[in-house]
């Protein structure tokens, strides 16, 4: 290589640093150490990286590693042939071995407390916070858990996934991460017809699987209903429904939550039952508290909150989505001490605060984005004796535990569990707590 700037396409060789947060490692190059996220490599591995883009400003690129120079013993060889540098961006860890998926996820969760929320758990011997990542029962060694899929229609109509950071649509034969009800539709030998540019794919826990064909859409970003969706980005066309959208059937312990094929739900099969009984663990609601679930889906964790306070409580449901608050509704109407509210949290938040109100138990389980600075701030001045925060992304959970620590919270405990195996996604749970003042 000459001293010019690193171009797209050009290849330098390089050793791997640490994990970094998005499903890629680290590396630097160079006298000036540019910085250089590679996907398709590991810690400690020496590699040949291809540039594949420039990063904003120059500070960083991106690049995949095409050619492995020394393996890191955690390397394993990937079991879907349609990963790899170029192929499906649906995965980024199928070349490693699912307990170091685990240890690379704890990883990235500690970094990010530490870079964004200031903590350092491990550093404290009366910390409670395990920085592991426990699997969640359901799926095969990493594989076929995948309950919802959107897979994309290519322009010659053939159905698969999208290259990462790509819009070019990679076909498929199959999709080892996909549920076997997924794949059992036939979804990827399918022709669909013109007009059709993604297939919406869910196979629920009751009854039979669905496909739901989609079209163009307006352009923004997918309503809180797709969250996790592997292939979307946000400035591409949001896909339409074409017809009617089917609702399906999903079972947690004796409830039954009947949803929007469209709508929100976890696509682990495990996930969902996981998260409740760690939800309903932590915040260990007693018959008369008052309740609160917000970014409350279809009633999730409403319906076991509703339960557990009995008659002399309340549990008050708040979601934005009014597909999912009637759900949520209909999954209440045996607790008419519960009630679900179809409106923005932070607009909830700032009426009951207002108005004087308490709660003694919280539960959140946000959008990828987060609650954000001011949502944190409301709930801490709800005066709960537990909060529980289910967080689809780590970065915004840290930023989130800053400003609850700030608004007079801590971190009480914390877990991470790898709902998306071979991905870089991962799921926490943490518990915040009133911070109670040191005695002078």
């Amino acid at each position: 290589m000459t001293d010019r700037p690193l171009a797209v396409g050009d290849v330098v060789e390089v050793d791997v640093e640490g994990v970094a947060h998005g499903g890629h490692c680290v590396a630097r190059y160079g006298a000036d150490r540019v910085v250089l996220f590679v996907r398709h490599t590991l810690p400690g591995e020496r590699v040949r990286a291809q540039i594949t883009e420039l990063g904003s400003g120059g500070r960083f690129l991106r690049a995949d590693a095409i050619e492995v120079l020394t393996a890191s013993p955690d390397r394993v060889e990937p079991p879907c042939p349609f990963s790899g540098p170029g192929r499906c961006g649906g995965c980024d860890w199928q070349h490693v071995s699912v307990e170091a998926q685990r240890r690379l996820k704890a990883a990235v969760v500690a970094e990010q407390l530490a870079r964004l929320a200031g903590l350092d758990p491990e550093s404290d011997p009366d910390s409670e916070v395990a920085l592991t990542c426990d699997p969640v029962p359901g799926d095969e060694e990493g594989l076929r858990w995948r309950t919802r899929v959107e897979f994309a229609v290519s322009r010659e109509g053939q159905v698969g996934l999208r290259a990462h950071r790509s819009h070019e649509v990679i076909p498929l034969t199959d999709c080892p991460i996909a549920h076997e009800g997924v794949i059992g539709t036939g979804v990827l030998e399918s022709h669909p017809p013109a007009g059709v540019v993604a297939l919406d794919v869910v196979a629920p826990s009751r009854g039979e699987p669905v496909v739901v064909p989609l079209a163009p859409g307006d352009q923004g970003g997918r309503p809180r209903g797709g969250r996790g969706a592997a292939s979307r980005r946000g400035t591409r066309h949001t896909p339409r429904p074409v017809g009617p959208v089917p609702e399906v059937t999903e079972q947690v312990g004796q409830h039954e939550f009947t949803l929007s094929a469209r709508g929100f739900w976890q696509v682990h099969p495990g996930a969902a039952e996981t998260f409740t009984e760690q939800v309903l663990d932590w915040l260990d609601p007693r018959p008369g508290e008052r309740a609160l679930d917000l970014y409350s889906g279809v009633g999730l964790f409403a319906v076991p909150l509703a339960e557990a306070v009995g008659p002399g409580g309340s549990v008050l449901a708040v979601e934005a989505d009014r597909t999912a608050t009637q759900a949520a509704h209909r999954h209440l109407t045996d607790y008419p001490w519960a009630r679900a509210e179809a409106r923005p949290t932070l607009d909830a938040l700032r009426e009951l605060v207002d108005s004087g109100e308490r709660a003694d138990v919280i539960v959140l389980d946000p959008p990828r984005s987060g609650a954000g600075r001011e949502v944190m701030e409301l709930i801490a001045r709800l005066g709960a004796r537990a909060v529980v925060y289910v967080a689809c992304d780590p970065a915004a959970l840290a930023r989130d535990l800053r400003t609850a620590q700030e608004s007079g919270m801590a971190l009480a405990q914390l877990r991470a569990f790898d709902a998306f195996p071979m991905t870089h996604h991962v799921e926490c749970v943490a518990l915040l707590v009133r911070e109670v003042p040191e005695q002078g």
